[in-house]
């Protein structure tokens, strides 16, 4: 009986686990999973994160489901990243998950598949409009008989539902937690609020030249060991390179132009089956201009009249002046030859207007929310119209106002149209009226009240073009150039440099790569260089040639750097300004030690000045900078009270406070509070993890395989 008791109270825990283990069994069986899927695949790790091996055949379908999902718009190498991200943050949290018993329930299931983007696809919800849940499973199932690659990226978003889920628990948890007190709501208040007017002296370290000051190798180092954590670094390389580029001679261009320049008259040639001279005509004298231009040109014969804006700025006044038949050229433009040719023009052949459109129901296009009858837009139309017609100054406001168009924001604006691109009684209005005129006119979109704003010529030009490209020998001498500037530099590595200004070559340097990049400013993505930098064969000053499109570079490794802390020698740009700095504060309050503040200032020819309303959270000093410490200093001070010596960022302060002021006391300081509480709460996700990352082991072993 006992045992029967115990079942029964337990009967409403059984059936909610049933109901979930169904539901998630139903859908894929993800759910389920303690490991998300990773299944226990054979193969080699691409990481060990806390112990637990990442393996590369999962990895490598994640990252090409990924691939699939978000297509050309991030490089495999940036879609790899993604997902080992994500897999780092899965890991890392899963092993908190665990230890904490974390995991989810139906209904955050549910929530969570709505919030994606499933609940307002009809396709998933029921007669009510409400995401069915039955729906989705059925058509998952679908997915996976019919649709694999579907259902794959599918069990992706999945996982990622499940692991949304439980971090939304446990970092609900943790927040749980992030609280602020009013006392320390209304010391934020107070900081944010007490203000202190001072007078001080500073003695900038700029008044001691940095040449004065001797820092050694061994100060640099004993600092560095001292401060281990702010000098960290990871595995990374140091590179430079000259970049032979693929790129047109100035006697390939000189051939180009005469290429087309020889295009633009009539030849004689032998026809051998006619035995007898044929005439072909060149690009002045062809009668057939859509074929000439197939035959010969880039660029292929455009029939579209065009207005001047449409045409190349640098010859645009130029060409807009030919005559019919008038050639111009040859003339270079975005890399290519050209000979244009005026082929026809229309005056005034497109029109700028802008219109109030006053539409009525069951008209073409109409708003369905407009119920006006045709008789009352009528009658609208005609009253605006006068109004318009007294005020034609106002026509973009009357526009913006009362426009049932979609132009009514840009006050009607309709821009510019050749004749025939609008309803026929618009363009027969706009292309017969002057500059200036406005008109009533009703279509079968309604009534408009047009304005016509501007008129421009329009022409049809031919153009015969040939883009400037490197010739064979060109490319074989580019060859021939870096080949042999591979070989002289591997044969003297120490005067990459030397030799590259003998040549006139530019050299580039590219300092701290990271294994995984791929892009290096100047050549692109280069993953090929990158992990020749990294090869444990190369060594440092090895050079290399490699091909890369539109041309080569040749490469030299010049640094390369252990992953732990940075050596004296990297730290010291960082760390010699911060000890040349300690060693002017000690001198200069060695020197000024015991001195009250007027003596301080005299002695140091400097004068006293002040500064108002200071406050602990705008620690700004006029004249001075930034000095938080200066000012959190002053803060703890009493009214008419003198410091000591003080080390600030610019200098050596003494302060003497001349006024305080308290902040109103307010009768609750629960707004500053919970501010506080607010902003330690969204703090919570990123910390926390950013914490836990800091604190995991992980082996990253992603450059053997990418």
């Amino acid at each position: 009986m006992a045992v029967l008791e115990n079942i029964r109270k337990r009967t409403t825990v059984l059936i909610l686990i049933i109901g979930l283990a169904l539901f998630a069994f139903v859908i894929s069986g993800v759910f389920t999973s303690s490991d998300f899927g990773s299944g226990g695949k054979v193969g080699s790790s691409v990481a060990e994160i806390n112990g637990n091996e990442l393996s590369i055949d999962d990895f490598r379908e994640k990252v090409e489901i990924a691939s699939r999902r978000v297509g050309p718009s991030a490089s495999s190498l940036q879609v790899m990243n993604q997902v080992w991200d994500q897999e780092v943050r899965n890991s890392i949290l899963g092993g908190q998950f665990d230890d904490l018993g974390i995991g989810i329930e139906q209904d955050q299931i549910v929530d969570f598949l709505e919030t994606a983007g499933y609940g307002q696809n009809p396709q998933f919800q029921d007669e009510n409009g409400v995401f069915d849940p039955n729906l989705f499973r059925q058509t998952v199932m679908d997915w996976k008989v019919n649709n694999p690659p579907q259902y794959e990226a599918w069990l992706q978003t999945e996982e990622q539902i499940v692991q949304m889920a439980k971090e939304q628990t446990y970092f609900n948890l943790i927040k749980a937690g992030a609280g602020a007190t009013l006392k320390e709501g209304e010391l934020d208040y107070k900081l944010a609020n007490e203000k202190m007017d001072i007078k001080y002296v500073r003695v900038p370290y700029t008044s001691i030249p940095d040449s004065t000051i001797s820092i050694s190798k061994e100060d640099i180092a004993a600092y560095v060991n001292n401060h281990k954590e702010k000098f960290k670094q990871e595995k990374s390389r140091d590179i430079q390179f000259v970049y032979f580029e693929e790129k047109p001679s100035e006697a390939d261009d000189l051939a180009v132009k005469a290429s087309v320049a020889k295009l633009l008259d009539d030849t004689v040639v032998y026809n051998e089956q006619t035995d007898r001279n044929d005439t072909i005509r060149g690009f002045r004298n062809t009668t057939d201009m859509n074929a000439f231009l197939s035959r010969n040109s880039d660029i292929q014969f455009d029939t579209i009249y065009k207005a001047k804006k449409a045409l190349p700025s640098s010859v645009a006044d130029t060409l807009m002046t030919l005559n019919i038949g008038q050639l111009y050229g040859p003339y270079k433009d975005a890399g290519s030859y050209k000979i244009t040719k005026m082929m026809g023009r229309k005056a005034n052949g497109s029109v700028k207007s802008s219109h109030i459109l006053i539409t009525y129901e069951g008209a073409t296009r109409a708003n369905p929310d407009i119920k006006r009858t045709k008789e009352e837009a009528e009658e609208k139309a005609n009253d605006l119209f006068k109004e318009v017609m007294k005020n034609e100054s106002e026509f973009t406001a009357f526009a913006r106002d009362n426009s049932d168009g979609p132009s009514a924001p840009q006050g009607g604006d309709l821009g510019y149209f050749q004749e025939g691109s609008l309803a026929t009684e618009f363009n027969d209005f706009i292309f017969s009226n002057p500059i200036g005129k406005i008109g009533l006119v009703e279509t079968d979109f309604g009534f408009h009240i047009i304005k016509v704003d501007d008129k421009e010529d329009i022409v049809q030009l031919a153009t015969l073009s040939r883009e400037v490209v490197a010739s064979e020998e060109t490319i074989n001498a580019l060859f021939t150039d870096a080949t042999k500037f591979e070989m002289e530099t591997i044969e003297n590595k120490d005067e990459f440099s030397s030799i590259s200004r003998t040549n006139q070559y530019l050299v580039r340097p590219v300092n701290k790569i990271m294994e995984l990049d791929e892009n290096l400013p100047g050549l692109g993505t280069q993953r090929n260089i990158v992990q020749w930098a990294f090869n444990e064969d190369t060594k440092l000053a090895d050079i290399k040639r490699f091909n890369i499109n539109n041309g080569y570079a040749v490469a030299q490794v010049t640094g390369r750097y252990k992953e732990g802390v940075m050596s004296s020698e990297d730290a010291s740009l960082v760390v010699l300004p911060i000890l040349r700095k300690e060693r002017k504060a000690a001198q200069i309050i060695a020197a000024s030690k015991g001195k009250a503040m007027d003596a301080f200032a005299k002695d140091n020819n400097i004068s006293v000045s002040t500064a108002s309303a200071l406050t602990v959270k705008s620690p700004t000093i006029p004249g001075a900078g930034s000095e938080p410490a200066v000012v959190g200093m002053a803060y703890g001070m009493a009214q008419g009270e003198s410091s000591g010596l003080l080390e600030g960022n610019t200098g050596v302060f003494m302060i003497e406070i001349t006024k305080k002021t308290e902040a109103p006391k307010l009768e609750n300081y629960s707004t500053y509070s919970n501010t506080l509480r607010n902003n330690a709460a969204n703090k919570v996700n990123t910390a926390v993890y950013n914490a836990l990352k800091s604190g995991a082991e992980i082996e990253d072993k992603r450059s053997t395989f990418y």
